[in-house]
């Protein structure tokens, strides 16, 4: 079952390059309502537990490095079918291979600095959203 809401994070690529307004001006021009933000560095350990799904993949070193390595800002999105039409909107992971206007293909550099995260399922927009976020921190 869709739901309404999705998780994102502004990754430390795009943070460093000032692409902060940019980013949170197409989300929010695209219809989505912003109900949780902050602006934090992840831990070595919650960069860890976060892609704990890569732990056995051989990137999984260099994406915690480059997790930890400066600021994130994530945020929670709410919008009609928020899943799915944030991953049309922020485009392939690969920036080469995204779609003209969509994020990735505007403010990514690379496969690995590729500007921000969307959840791939509802089920995991509600994990992710819960790793970042109190209860009481979204409205």
């Amino acid at each position: 079952m869709s739901t309404n809401r999705t998780f994102t994070m502004i990754k430390p690529d795009a943070v460093e390059n000032g692409h902060i307004g940019g980013i949170l001006d197409k989300i929010t021009s695209a219809g989505f309502k912003i109900v949780a933000m902050k602006y934090t560095q992840l831990s070595r350990r919650d960069a860890q537990a976060f892609y704990a799904i890569h732990k056995e993949r051989p990137f999984f070193g260099e994406l915690v490095d480059f997790m930890t390595r400066g600021p994130i800002v994530s945020a929670i999105l709410e919008k009609d079918n928020a899943v799915e039409d944030f991953r049309a909107l922020i485009g392939a992971t690969n920036p080469a291979d995204a779609a003209e206007g969509t994020i990735r293909k505007l403010f990514a550099t690379s496969i690995a600095e590729n500007a921000v995260h969307g959840s791939d399922s509802d089920e995991n927009a509600a994990i992710e959203g819960a790793f970042h976020f109190a209860g009481r921190e979204i409205f």
